[in-house]
Order: C-alpha cells, then sequence, then structure tokens
C-alpha cells in the first residue's frame, strides 16, 4: 500500500471507530427511573444543587402573576408564568403566539418591545430582529425560589 492510500485508511478507520462507539453509546437503554432522575448540578462556589424540587423547599414558577418590579434601568422583564415546554427554535417562537403585536390584544399579553424591531445598526425592521429572536437570552420566569447564595445586591438608585 502506498502512503497516502495507508493514511487514508488508517485516518477513516479512526473515525470510523468513533462514530461507532457515539452510536452504541446512544443505544444504550435507560430506564425510566435514570431518564427522569433529578439532575445533580453543583455551583461555581462548589454548593451542591437540585435542578428539581423533590424536597418541597418552595422552589416554583410563579403562575400569571402581574410582572415583579426591576432592579435597574436596562433589566429585561421576568416571565409571569412558566415556559416549560415552549419551543423557541429558528424555525418556531412559541412566545410570538401571545405576544407578537397583533397577538397581544387577544391574548391579554404585552406586547414585544419597539427595540426588538431594530437591527444591530438601529435600522428598523418589520419583523423581529434575529438578535432579539431568542426570548431566554434575556428573559427568565420569575420564581419564588430561595437564592442559591447569600447575595447583598441593592437595586439602582435610579430605580427607588
Amino acid at each position: 500500500m502506498n502512503q497516502p492510500t495507508f493514511r487514508f485508511a488508517r485516518t477513516f478507520a479512526f473515525f470510523w471507530a468513533i462514530a461507532m462507539s457515539l452510536i452504541l453509546s446512544l443505544s444504550t437503554p435507560v430506564s425510566a427511573a435514570e431518564a427522569f432522575a433529578p439532575v445533580k448540578l453543583q455551583t461555581l462556589r462548589s454548593v451542591d444543587i437540585t435542578a428539581s424540587d423533590p424536597a418541597g423547599d418552595g422552589t416554583r414558577y410563579a403562575p400569571d402573576t402581574s410582572p415583579l418590579p426591576r432592579d435597574f434601568v436596562q433589566q429585561p422583564p421576568l416571565i409571569p408564568h412558566t415556559i416549560e415546554g415552549y419551543i423557541v427554535s429558528k424555525e418556531f417562537n412559541k412566545c410570538m403566539d401571545c405576544h407578537a403585536w397583533p397577538r397581544a390584544g387577544a391574548a391579554k399579553a404585552t406586547k414585544i418591545s419597539i427595540t426588538h424591531f431594530k437591527s444591530r445598526e438601529g435600522a428598523e425592521m418589520s419583523s423581529v430582529s434575529p438578535n432579539r429572536y431568542f426570548c431566554n437570552q434575556c428573559h427568565v420566569s420569575q420564581t419564588d425560589s430561595k437564592p442559591l447564595v447569600g447575595n447583598t445586591f441593592k437595586p439602582g438608585a435610579g430605580m427607588r
């Protein structure tokens, strides 16, 4: 076998082995208990947390409620309802079912801000800017959960 052919065969075998190991690892059956078990997480300060509330310590999403007050001038509003199961992809944005300008009145929802219709350069657009399309980049659901770590944050003076 000449040198280029041997190099190709060796490279092909390497990637074939990786692909097969990935396929086998993905096809390993997982029990329902393993699939829905709480996820163990650790904060940057090495505090263990759980991504669910099995102990019933009060962590929950608030039902549709009035929005919480903002703590600083440019803070994106919090979402006053759960968004579990909402799909936001490049093909579909569930948030727009209620918050798009034509639908907000009928849904009794807040219209998305006019700032979401500006391009990166500041030009007005007729639809939501791609930079503002993925709502969860800035907006999060409000909860009444306990803080994970101590916090001494005070709202900005302009917000009092």
